[in-house]
């Protein structure tokens, strides 16, 4: 007898979940995720609507059950790091809690094609379903892959076309000069209510402070050590302070009311990665935005003082020097013989402990001879001692003389070069724009506008470099007039403050002042 082949196609039953076959009643556990991307009310009051509607909509079926309600408030969905909610949702569903995700849209759940298919294959080797309820899709479903790799690519172009409408947003308002600064770590300033930059008087105190020590020798290691000592907290609200902070607020421009935007940029869109803006996209330099903290003169010298510490000088025998703030002297003792620096020693003469300071010529046993003495610190602030004096006894000669040195800078002051580029870098601007309008190739403008604003740094700099002379004679000035009586001692404040440096010759000192004054002191 012959029987025909028989085949009966059994259709794959959908599996949200392991099957219970000691318990046909156990419902379906389900969670649902929301998510909305600002901190905004208007987005605070959907946040919390989703969580009703959630909560409502799996709680109506009888055959499910509530696996919980995972939210992530004004976070970004383009990646998944920082969605703490999402993550310790995929965990639930690894440790077997949860049999089923209700989302509202594949946007909400993911705007990252590869994280979407990632999270939901993941899931789908679980037996765990991602239903999107705006798209109808169920991921378990035959075309459920297929459909939301394209509903997935379509939400990661809708985010990178916000990415860039957002980018091009921020330009415009840096064009028009309008900036924002995150005032949460920054010392000195805070926000009024019109998102305007004010100052804070104590704070601004702290800055005012740090540039200060910094023009007075101080290394930025003393300064935070200062800092720390005295318990004055960084921007952050802490008592620590590590030497780049220091560093960065010598170098904000923001401390003397101007602001340059855009020094960082995005590279991903999706990966949030931010670098440097070292000239790969515009950066725009807006000048007297806010009130400054620090002049534009002293910022401009301490600007130029971190060009001069970082630089490598070649001594009179050919070695290498860099500048060094260890102590007041150092780089202030000069020697007369070979020009070289002298280098402060702890000397051991005899079982006799002293601190000297010695040519380094000599410490160093080069190939250059000299015989240049060696002088005890003590001595050393005797004759500095001894030096201030002989200016106060001769006050009247020496005001005088700084008089007429002041008299010398107002003469060579020019400003006309400067405003000459100023002129002309408005008349650029101008061209840059209707270049760039027009799409027309302005390179060559570009490369003028730096050129420009490099040759107005460097007179900015010139400037800087006339008022601090004209600062260190007033300074003198106003120590003349003001000290009545010779001194009696010491003092290392005064000594920052007045002495340029002292050259040590074999039968006296010529000690030289930061205002062009010099005296020499016999022993």
């Amino acid at each position: 007898m012959n029987v025909s082949k028989s085949v009966t196609v059994l259709p794959a039953r959908k599996q949200t979940r392991a099957q219970n076959e000691d318990n046909e009643n156990t419902k379906l556990r389900v969670a649902a995720y929301c998510r909305v991307s600002t901190d905004s009310d208007e987005q605070a009051t959907s946040y919390e609507a989703q969580i009703e509607h959630y909560t409502s909509y799996i709680n109506s079926h009888p055959d499910w059950a509530l696996a919980g309600i995972y939210a992530d408030d004004g976070i970004s969905g383009t990646n998944t790091k920082k969605r703490e909610e999402f993550n310790r949702m995929i965990d639930a569903c690894m440790a077997g809690d949860i049999d089923m995700v209700i989302t509202k849209s594949i946007s909400r759940f993911a705007r990252n094609t590869l994280d979407c298919l990632k999270y939901i294959r993941q899931l789908k080797e679980k037996n765990i379903a991602v239903f999107f309820e705006k798209e109808n899709i169920n991921s378990t479903d035959s075309k459920g892959e297929v459909m939301l790799t394209i509903m997935a690519s379509l939400a990661q172009q809708e985010s990178q076309s916000l990415s860039q409408n957002v980018k091009m947003g921020l330009q415009y308002r840096y064009q028009q000069g309008e900036i924002q600064v995150n005032c949460k770590w920054f010392l000195g300033y805070t926000k009024d209510e019109n998102k305007k930059l004010v100052i804070v008087p104590e704070e601004a105190e702290v800055v005012k402070r740090i540039y200060r020590e910094y023009l007075e020798g101080a290394s930025l290691l003393k300064i935070a050590r200062g800092l720390e000592a005295d318990g004055i907290k960084n921007g952050a609200g802490r008592t620590k302070w590590y030497t780049s902070n220091i560093n960065q607020i010598l170098r904000n421009e923001k401390y003397i009311g101007d602001a340059l935007l855009q020094k960082t940029y995005t590279t991903d869109f999706l990966t949030k990665t931010r670098v440097k803006n070292h000239g790969i996209v515009p950066q725009y330099y807006v000048e007297n935005n806010h009130e400054a903290i620090i002049p534009r003169g002293i910022y401009m010298q301490v600007q130029e003082e971190l060009i001069q510490r970082r630089t490598v000088h070649t001594s009179p025998n050919g070695k290498n020097r860099t500048f060094s703030c260890t102590h007041c002297f150092s780089n202030m003792i000069i020697c007369g013989n070979c020009g070289e620096v002298f280098r402060r020693v702890h000397w051991n003469n005899r079982g006799k402990k002293s601190i000297v300071w010695r040519c380094v010529s000599r410490l160093e046993n080069t190939g250059l001879f000299c015989d240049a003495r060696t002088v005890s610190e003590s001595q050393i602030e005797q004759i500095l001692v001894n030096a201030i004096n002989q200016t106060l006894g001769k006050k009247n000669t020496f005001l005088a003389t700084l008089q007429n040195n002041i008299e010398t800078v107002l003469s060579r002051e020019n400003n006309q070069p400067l405003i000459d580029i100023e002129l002309r870098l408005q008349e650029l601007q101008q061209e840059l724009l209707r270049l760039a309008s027009s799409k027309a190739d302005y390179e060559e403008v570009g490369a003028e506008i730096h050129r420009l604003h490099d040759e107005k740094q460097k007179l900015q700099l010139e400037s800087a470099g006339q008022d601090d002379v004209k600062k260190r004679i007033s300074d003198m000035s106003t120590f003349l007039m003001d000290q009545s009586t010779a001194l009696t001692q010491y003092d290392e404040a005064l000594v920052r403050r007045l002495i340029e440096k002292v050259i040590v010759y074999e039968n006296k000192f010529t000690v030289e002042f930061k205002s062009g004054v010099t005296v020499d002191v016999n022993e």
